[in-house]
């Protein structure tokens, strides 16, 4: 697969940062469509932007032939958008506290941490196949 392919609210593109735009125009393309806040949509575009680039760097290992997927609903009142990789799966407590002190100059360990304080949950499933997380931002 060279380009992203789009079917309703699902965006699957290969591992190549270079598509980060696609899926970020797909899901503020939705959001917008939805009437969503600007700030809420701020808010998810950059948790999208962090998980979609942490797939494509962590998870899949930039092999272009393995796929990113996002998915983004409404569940009731809330924003619920999936982001699944082909990876190896990580446990996010094996992160290191980004604001300890030892950590506060590293170049990288900050996306989880900033999708965490910008969204209302965030959900882990990590397994051999890949990992998926969902995030979920009250849309009121």
């Amino acid at each position: 697969m060279n380009k992203p392919r789009i079917k309703g609210n699902t965006i699957v593109v290969p591992s190549d940062p270079q598509f980060l735009s696609d899926v970020d125009m797909f899901v503020e393309g939705i959001l917008r469509g939805w009437n969503t806040e600007e700030s809420t949509i701020a808010d998810i575009a950059i948790s999208v932007s962090e998980l979609v680039n942490n797939a494509i760097t962590h998870g899949n290992q930039a092999i272009v032939d393995r796929t990113v997927t996002v998915v983004v609903e409404q569940v009731e009142t809330q924003v619920a958008i999936t982001v699944s990789d082909e990876g190896m799966g990580f446990d996010p407590r094996s992160i290191a506290d980004p604001v300890s002190d030892e950590n506060l100059l590293k170049d990288v360990g900050r996306g989880f941490f900033i999708v965490q304080s910008l969204m209302d949950k965030v959900e882990v499933d990590a397994t051999d196949a890949g990992t998926t997380v969902k995030i979920f931002k009250n849309a009121n």
